[in-house]
């Protein structure tokens, strides 16, 4: 988080530096203004670009083997160009290297954990295993070192759903 920080007060430091520049070869025409405004405008910009850029970036951080299986963008009042590019905020990864497969009553069960990336101050990242049976289309989370069978919370899965399709796929 330092570096964020530092690297804001570069980008803000440096556009005041621009528009300084600028205002020395107007032979001063430019008003005095224009360089907090700037110094404004560079902070601004380093920010969303930090912003648009989190998603991407940790993407590129995964495994090939991790595929992203859903993702939310939100809009929000204190960031009004989130109204016309809403903005990732969290996304979910399943790793296709970590699934443990098996058969019970005929039917194909899949384990695997599913991670999820949360964008806050400081990057959250929690991790789930579940439990799905591919011929009925069922998810279950695993609780408990013993990786028990959350009843309560069984989700049944579209099939269009990309963690069925991702867990399930024959590759």
């Amino acid at each position: 988080m330092i570096w964020h920080l530092v690297a804001a007060a570069s980008a803000g430091l440096g556009a005041a530096g621009a528009a300084l520049l600028l205002r020395s070869l107007s032979g001063k025409r430019l008003p005095r203004w224009i360089i907090p405004a700037c110094a404004g405008l560079g902070l601004l910009a380093y920010q969303i670009n930090y912003e648009y850029g989190w998603y991407e970036y940790k993407r590129q951080q995964l495994p090939e083997s991790a595929k992203v299986v859903s993702t939310e963008k939100s809009r929000m009042l204190w960031r009004p160009w989130t109204y016309l590019y809403p903005l990732t905020t969290a996304f979910s990864v399943v790793d296709r290297d970590k699934l443990v497969q098996s058969q019970a009553n005929g039917e194909r069960l899949v384990e695997f954990v599913l991670y999820r990336f949360e964008m806050q101050y400081r990057d959250v990242l929690t991790h789930q295993a579940y439990l799905v049976n591919c011929s009925a289309r069922e998810s279950v989370p695993l609780v408990g070192d013993s990786r028990q069978p959350d009843i309560g919370r069984l989700r049944h899965l579209a099939g269009d759903d990309p963690q069925l399709e991702t867990v399930c796929s024959e590759s």
